[in-house]
């Protein structure tokens, strides 16, 4: 399982990669493992605030539909348009062309409630 050791991640496993004033976030390799085949993204708007660990979309794969959760409180910048052409991308590609949302305006501090990639592995070991 990969697990990128730049990434920050979440309990509810997301992941945020911090460039500048922007954070990218989509969820784990671990993630997509459990859902299976991904069909379908919701994401927000841009422009849309969303808060640290609310709901601010869906992913619905064949076996079940989740939540998306928001690891930080922020502006929405930009969505992963590509994903409504093909979901699947979050699969095969969920660090990479997989992403889903970028969020500006974010809280420095709220970063430091975010797992390393160590606390994620030992999370997923429990």
């Amino acid at each position: 399982m990969n697990i990128p050791d730049d990434l920050k991640y979440t309990k509810e496993h997301e992941w945020v990669r911090v460039e500048g004033d922007t954070a990218t976030v989509g969820i784990t390799d671990y993630a997509q493992g459990e859902l299976g085949d991904v069909v379908f993204v919701e994401l927000p708007q841009v422009g849309a605030a969303v808060k640290q660990n609310e709901a601010f979309g869906t992913i619905e794969a064949v076996k079940a539909v989740s939540e998306l959760f928001a690891p930080l409180s922020g502006k929405v910048a930009a969505i992963n348009g590509d994903l409504e052409a093909d979901s699947s991308t979050v699969n095969s590609d969920p660090y990479g062309k997989g992403w889903m949302i970028q969020i500006t305006d974010f809280s420095a501090g709220e970063l430091g409630s975010l797992l390393d990639a160590a606390a994620y592995r030992k999370l997923l070991e429990d």
